[in-house]
């Protein structure tokens, strides 16, 4: 699977619950609540202040050493 910043969060852990960690180091840590499963990767950023852009590519090294 390749992430983009337009990947909703609830999909991305549901292919691989893994990566919640990625999301609790931006400060995400309501990843069960579903306004935060509904949203896309870019929406989480903007609103906890950090870069999607950068997330996405940790994501995706991730997923690639899988």
């Amino acid at each position: 699977m390749q992430v983009t910043k337009d990947t909703i969060i609830g999909d991305l852990l549901d292919i691989d619950v893994n990566v919640a960690p990625f999301f609790f180091a931006i400060g995400m840590h309501c990843l069960g609540c579903p306004a935060a499963r509904s949203e896309s990767i870019e929406q989480a950023c903007a609103v906890h202040g950090t870069d999607a852009d950068e997330l996405v590519s940790k994501i995706n090294e991730y997923l690639a050493k899988k």
